[in-house]
Order: C-alpha cells, then sequence, then structure tokens
C-alpha cells in the first residue's frame, strides 16, 4: 500500500504550523482524512454507531496506557545499539560512527577510572 499523508499537526510543541500553512489548505487536507472518510462511511451505511466509536475509544485508550507503562518499564538499551539495526547489511559510514561513538564513550570511563 503507498499512501501520500499530510501531517495535520505541529512538529513539535514549539512548532506553530499556522506561521507556514494557511486555514485553508489545512481545511482541504482534512476534509481528505481516511479516517473521518471511513468513519463517515461506517456511520451512513449503518455497520457502526456512536456506541461502536465509543467502545472503540475506551479501548484504544486502555491498549495505550497499558503499552506506554511496558515501555517505559523497560530497560534502558545499550547505547551502542542504536547502530545494530540501522541497515540489513554492513554499512561502513554506519561502523566508522559506532567506532566513534564507542570511543567517545570510552573516554568517560577513562576520566571515571582516573578519579578514583
Amino acid at each position: 500500500v503507498e499512501a501520500f499523508t499530510y501531517r495535520m499537526g505541529a512538529h513539535t510543541t514549539s512548532d506553530d504550523p499556522t506561521k507556514y500553512r494557511a486555514d485553508e489548505e489545512r481545511a482541504a487536507w482534512e476534509a481528505k482524512d481516511p479516517i473521518l472518510r471511513l468513519r463517515t462511511y461506517l456511520e451512513k451505511s449503518g455497520d457502526a454507531d456512536e456506541a461502536f466509536f465509543t467502545a472503540l475509544e475506551e479501548e484504544s485508550e486502555t491498549l495505550g496506557k497499558r503499552v506506554r507503562e511496558a515501555v517505559r518499564a523497560m530497560p534502558d538499551p545499550e547505547p551502542l545499539a542504536l547502530f545494530e539495526h540501522a541497515y540489513a547489511d554492513g554499512n561502513s559510514l554506519v561502523d566508522e560512527e559506532r567506532a566513534q561513538f564507542a570511543a567517545y564513550q570510552a573516554s568517560f570511563a577513562d576520566s571515571a577510572e582516573e578519579g578514583k
């Protein structure tokens, strides 16, 4: 499936998209929102009602809460792990960056040992 999407919200909490987007542009994309379009279709066809969507919202909130709690409970990954799955096959640039980062981290360990 290939999809062309539009970011409806801001990039970050400090971003203000009203500075670079017209209200008409956002309104045009809101009318194309696939989730809203599917909801409208399901309601008009009688395949779903407000109770269905309320239950779905409650279920998604419960699932989201459970996932957030599980992620927060996970141990921090090893710092060098971020290089492990950047590419399916090896990449010399990533290997070089991994080595540089490992040396950088080792410099902190060396400083800590010297301070003892």
